[in-house]
């Protein structure tokens, strides 16, 4: 590929009620250097100042700001679809993804940019609220369908490590690629929907996961810390959609005939573990409403496997 031009990048942000995290997320834009040529912002249907806020930035960002405003809250994955849409008919060469509890690094866009000529599908670190260095798991075992928590976490001389997964926030992906595979499944709501559509990507192009810290959190979450891996505390909602979205997950792994019962069976009882073990260990409480959010998206997920009407998203027309 031809040398990178910031110009051709777009950064999609997708927000929800926390204009305050937004603005931080702005003032770092503000200070990027390069710039990218748009910045889109999907606003899921906010009831706070977000439109204000995003009004007060358009003279004074260094960029043009697309800001489209949703009718009713998509979550995540439906913000993200919405973003990429906006992005590719803007005729964004790259698209960059991120939430807004996050600050892009001065020179974040440049470091993305430079491995832009070697790949398609890029993710960049970074760090946590406190400044550590975060670990995304960024390996996934296909059969299992859950990631991979050994993955070596250092680099070589290489600076970067091939990848099967992909993280909405950070995600830098290549147009053609979106071409290929379509846009983010809406339907995931949140989770799972970037791990599968990195999974995607990495199946027509070489995925990468390099060793650039572009990114930092500015929001902070309660944390088990077991050294190098933390384990992040979540919450009822995001405990639902955990076991419900298996359901949509079956569907794109048997699409490409990577489905395998007994052992994506095993992952699905090793993800409902792992989420026993947050409540226990993270969250130190084990309530009625977090079981019942957990048995209840294992429910929903069964029956959304079992549905034969179900389709994966398909690829973009030319």
């Amino acid at each position: 590929m031809s040398a990178f031009d910031p110009a051709t990048a777009t950064i999609v942000v997708v927000t929800y009620n926390r204009s305050h995290l937004l603005s931080r997320l702005l003032d770092s834009i503000e200070r990027m250097d390069p710039k990218p040529g748009h910045v889109v912002i999907v606003d899921n249907a906010s009831s706070d100042d977000t439109t204000e806020v995003v009004e007060s930035y358009r003279d004074r960002i260094g960029t043009e700001i697309v800001y489209r405003r949703l009718e009713e809250n998509t979550g995540g994955s439906g913000g993200f679809s919405e973003g990429m849409r906006v992005a590719y008919e803007l005729g964004s060469e790259w698209m960059w993804l991120m939430d807004d509890d996050v600050e892009v690094l001065p020179e974040g866009l440049a470091r993305m940019g430079a491995w832009a000529p070697r790949f398609k599908s890029i993710q960049g670190r970074r760090y946590d609220y406190d400044g550590s260095e975060f670990y995304w798991q960024y390996r996934v075992s296909v059969p299992l369908g859950i990631p991979i928590p050994f993955a070596p976490a250092d680099f070589d001389a290489s600076g970067y490590r091939p990848m099967n997964s992909g993280c909405f926030e950070g995600m830098f992906i290549h147009r053609s690629i979106v071409k290929q595979i379509g846009l983010p499944d809406p339907r995931f709501f949140i989770y799972w929907d970037d791990t599968i559509y990195g999974w995607l990507a990495s199946r027509v192009t070489r995925s990468a996961i390099v060793d650039e810290f572009v990114l930092q959190r500015t929001r902070e979450i309660k944390q088990w810390d077991m050294g190098i891996r933390h384990f992040n505390a979540s919450s009822d909602m995001y405990r639902y959609y955990i076991m419900r979205n298996r359901g949509i997950m079956k569907h794109y792994y048997a699409a490409h005939g990577k489905y395998r019962p007994f052992y994506f069976a095993l992952g699905t009882a090793a993800t409902f573990v792992k989420e026993v073990l947050r409540l226990a260990f993270v969250e130190r409480k084990i309530t009625k409403k977090g079981w019942s959010n957990l048995w209840r998206g294992m429910r929903d997920g069964m029956s959304l496997a079992r549905d034969r009407s179900f389709r994966i998203m398909p690829p973009l027309e030319a």
